[in-house]
């Protein structure tokens, strides 16, 4: 059984969220009291916050203030980590991904992670894509299925025009900005209902960053999409909510426009204008 219900097939892209704390959309991600430590360096400090379903929400903030550490909380991938402690809670979609019943194989199906550096399995496009189907897949793959999930998951990209007749070509030998929509590709036919990504137009030049973005306009609706970022000008256009951390403190969450032009918190006007980060 999926942890979390299957994904919103046709469902309409939102244009203009409702504000952070609004009831008028449901939460895609909420989390209470959270704590997490490293050995015995505390991390993230009581985080409390919702993150609107089918929006994008940017987290900003210097280095090392758990922008990461919090992201990577939403699929429990800190966990691989012997010296982690989380305490607290986290719900997807209302299910609280630390209950007992939670598989984490299932999870991470349901929350899809996108890296820094784009990170193609040195296999074909097409394997490339259907590589999470055939790991999960409880008997054998028919061709048919295989093929539409591909033709699917690359049209959903923007990869597909340019693709097709290169279906069985090397992945790592395409243009890293194409490796980076391959990457968000191969999650597709797992049906996620949230996209994590780590700071993935980090390796990409200025014409590669404004197609990831454009991708994320695309996929916004369809998806949860969170994403972290450096870049203050990226989360000022390409984000529809911002959430702004200091010191594993979430010190201001609401719409990005807001945070920017009227930011609630002298420690975001700070860190805005720049005087430190």
């Amino acid at each position: 059984m999926a942890f979390l219900d299957e994904p919103m097939k046709n469902a309409p892209r939102p244009s203009s969220p409702p504000a952070a704390g609004s009831d008028a959309m449901e939460d895609g991600i909420a989390t209470r009291e959270l704590n997490l430590w490293y050995a015995k360096f505390q991390a993230l400090k009581s985080i409390n916050t919702r993150i609107k379903k089918g929006v994008i929400t940017s987290l900003i903030g210097p280095s090392g203030c758990g922008k990461t550490t919090l992201l990577r909380c939403f699929n429990r991938v800190n966990e691989r980590y012997g010296y982690v402690t989380t305490k607290g809670e986290i719900k997807l979609l209302g299910k609280n991904i630390y209950d007992p019943d939670v598989s984490l194989i299932e999870l991470r199906r349901s929350v899809g992670m996108v890296f820094q550096r784009p990170n193609p399995l040195p296999i074909s496009i097409y394997e490339n894509v259907i590589f999470g189907l055939r790991i999960h897949a409880d008997g054998a793959l028919r061709k048919s299925d295989c093929n539409d999930a591909v033709e699917k998951a690359l049209q959903e990209v923007g990869l597909w025009r340019d693709l097709k007749d290169r279906l069985h070509d090397k992945a790592i030998g395409l243009q890293l900005e194409q490796q980076q929509k391959l990457c968000i590709a191969r999650l597709l036919p797992l049906k996620p209902k949230i996209i994590l990504m780590d700071e993935p137009c980090s390796a990409l030049d200025v014409e590669g960053t404004r197609a990831i973005e454009e991708l994320m306009f695309e996929l916004k609706g369809h998806y949860t999409i969170v994403i972290v970022t450096h870049n203050m000008a990226q989360a000022r256009r390409a984000s529809d909510e911002c959430i702004f951390m200091l010191m594993g403190e979430l010190v201001e969450h609401c719409r990005t426009e807001q945070l920017f032009l009227a930011p609630k918190n002298p420690k975001t006007a700070e860190y805005i204008e720049g005087r430190y980060g």
